[in-house]
């Protein structure tokens, strides 16, 4: 397989041109830029950006992508962290991204326990939806707030902060798949009546062009209904949640992007009426351990959230994550997916700049939020002087009491302090724990001539591992900067981004750092996916290989081939 020829480029751009217009076909390298690029990692070549706005054009976009024998990228915000929704180097076919976020249509299904949200659908705008009938989505922090998609989180079986959630999951998608011969089809798993032709099925279901009836009730399951039960068996030898679990291995769901999907049907959930959040701090790794297996073998109901900060993390949020913060708590979430895109183009515009160096955009965004104090709370401050290891608490508000009893059981034994936020405390808490991810990144961007670069993993570890705070050999100790550790703690799963010191190598590094995961018997990504910057294990590339045995889309991934049919 080669690429097309400029002719047949051309010729391919304009019947793109025909079928979503030409405003909304890019093909030059400034124009595409901020789509060919990731969020944290990954770039590559792409013919063209197309942008449909309804269904019916995604699959004409796409069925003339497959005639051309191209590689297909189905992208929304492309807010992936492991590069996953971005083209990749030294493919044998040329590759179109297809950006679905102009196709952002939620449909929510009475009596609202359920929703069919499109590819370009974000989480955010499903929290909007939901509000007035007292329904939240799978996940209602963190990446919702830059914009991503519902879908995406689907496809890479995304986990979140809720611990009672789970990874996304449904049985119940719209998807098209590409199968041996090269032949494009749709695949209609909706159980909703929709109609016999593609057109027929994706303009219905567009114009919301079905009754009630058309919706069938089903055995399929739209959420991972047993996660709850899942996370609570603290003494299992596995993880309780990762992106290669076979458990949640399900045709769209988990897909990495693998099959085109047009919509999906998931559960809702009740919004909690009052929560309380309590702040823990101790210096004792068992400590904190007791407090997990205590919460989560103890506790009548679930807590709603439990996010772990260590220090070296406050740190460095409340200072380079402050820009996030204030663009939250001053513009709120909604503008945050505008000022990112905009980010992002400045950077690219900024990059063919000789004369500006590296993190240019970076720096004049951190110096205009050091202008403003820190936005963390005193008593928050003052709990990081304390203590290294922190815990942000959230419990159901009628649970207020018994998470106190519990908490005051373990103190009896345990070296661990904790006191009740207020409401302003708490959505500080929460602000800071979201600011961690992007600090590290802006803090490496801006000091580039002493950190070479990140080392970005996200880990889940066994239920059953005492031993969750990692203690690296001095050897590798001494080739990083700094180390940074947050995450989802009664799930076990972790954020570790850790700040290669310059001229030190990053991949050598990163590979000694699987290699002590491996040995924990720890499962990784454990929500991120494996983009281009993990290995896609056996189980997971045979996944892979059979939603798509041509390699037609998203080739690459997982360090998989990038020729057709998966040649070597």
């Amino acid at each position: 397989m080669t690429k097309l020829s400029i002719t047949s480029r051309q010729q391919l751009t304009q019947r793109f041109k025909i079928i979503v217009g030409s405003r909304n076909v890019l093909t030059s390298e400034r124009a595409t830029a901020p789509f060919r690029k990731a969020f944290r990692e990954g770039e590559g070549p792409a013919l063209a950006v197309v942008k449909p706005v309804t269904l019916w054009q995604q699959w004409q976009v796409l069925e003339s992508c497959v005639n051309a024998n191209v590689i297909v990228i189905m992208q929304a915000a492309n807010t992936g962290l492991t590069g996953g929704s971005t083209p990749t180097k030294g493919c044998d076919r040329n590759t179109v991204i297809i950006n679905t976020t102009r196709i952002n249509d939620i449909h929510v299904l009475a009596p609202q326990h359920q929703i069919i949200a499109f590819p370009g659908a974000s989480l955010f705008s499903l929290e909007k939806a939901l509000s007035p009938y007292g329904r939240v989505p799978h996940s209602v922090i963190g990446s919702s707030c830059i914009g991503a998609s519902i879908v995406g989180g689907i496809c890479n079986n995304s986990g979140g902060a809720l611990v009672e959630r789970g990874p996304a999951y449904t049985e119940l998608a719209l998807y098209a798949q590409v199968n041996q011969e090269g032949t494009l089809s749709l695949i209609n798993n909706l159980d909703i009546e929709l109609g016999d032709t593609p057109e027929q099925i994706l303009t219905n279901l567009q114009n919301q062009k079905y009754v009630s009836q058309d919706v069938q009730t089903t055995g399929k399951l739209a959420s991972d209904s047993d996660y709850a039960d899942w996370v609570r068996k603290t003494t299992d030898d596995t993880p309780a949640r990762f992106n290669a679990d076979p458990r949640r291995l399900h045709q769209a769901s988990g897909c990495a992007g693998k099959l085109a999907v047009f919509a999906v049907r998931v559960d809702t959930f009740i919004k909690n009426e009052q929560e309380t959040t309590f702040y823990l701090g101790t210096n004792s790794t068992r400590a904190l351990q007791a407090v997990r297996k205590t919460l989560l073998e103890n506790s009548t109901s679930l807590p709603v959230y439990a996010e772990y900060l260590h220090r070296d993390t406050f740190y460095l949020a409340d200072d380079y994550g402050r820009d996030t913060v204030l663009l939250i708590k001053y513009l709120g979430t909604n503008r945050l997916p505008m000022f990112f895109n905009i980010k992002r183009q400045l950077d690219s515009f900024c990059g063919r700049m000789p004369f500006l160096k590296k993190g240019f955009i970076d720096k004049v965004v951190y110096k205009i939020a050091k202008l403003f104090p820190s936005q963390t709370p005193k008593e928050l401050r003052e709990f990081n002087e304390k203590y290294e290891h922190q815990l942000i608490l959230t419990v159901k508000g009628h649970l207020n009491e018994e998470t106190q009893n519990l908490l005051d059981d373990i103190k009896k034994h345990h070296e661990i302090h904790y006191f009740r936020c207020c409401e302003k405390i708490t959505k500080a808490a929460y602000l800071l724990r979201f600011a961690a991810a992007g600090a590290a990144v802006q803090y490496a961007s801006i000091n580039n001539q002493t950190i070479e670069s990140i080392v970005a993993l996200d880990i889940a570890l066994r239920r059953n591992d005492p031993d969750w705070f990692e203690a690296l050999p001095e050897a590798l100790n001494s080739k990083l900067v700094n180390k940074l550790y947050y995450g989802h703690f009664l799930c076990h799963v972790f954020h570790q981004d850790y700040l290669v010191r310059k001229g030190e190598d990053a991949k050598a590094i990163k590979k000694s750092l699987l290699d002590i995961i491996d040995k924990r018997g720890a499962e990784y990504p454990a929500e991120h996916n494996v983009g281009h910057h993990y290995i896609a294990k056996p189980a997971l590339a045979d996944n892979y290989r059979t939603l798509d045995p041509t390699n037609a889309f998203n080739s690459g991934i997982g360090g998989m081939s990038k020729k057709r049919h998966y040649e070597n």
